[in-house]
């Protein structure tokens, strides 16, 4: 972290080819990654109801889906 402050303009360039990994400790907590990238992997695809609209599955009456009876867990009462 106290690199990535440091270097924080080199951080950002770099980020523009390939994302960044910043860590802490060793143990990694953040990517910096480009604009573009990030606009790309945030694109909104749509609310569920397009996505369930979309299914294969979308209009069929004879979808059947067995119910598990078993105990989700035991009581002790």
């Amino acid at each position: 972290m106290q690199d990535a402050k440091a270097r924080m303009s080199e951080l950002v360039k770099s980020a523009q080819t390939q994302p960044q990994e910043i860590t802490v400790h060793g143990k990694s907590v953040a990517v910096v990654i480009s604009r573009g990238t990030f606009d790309r992997l945030s694109q909104a695809q749509g609310s569920l109801v397009d996505f369930m609209q979309r299914s294969p599955l979308f209009d069929a009456d004879d979808v059947v889906f067995d119910r598990d009876m078993s105990l989700t867990r035991e009581t002790g009462f």
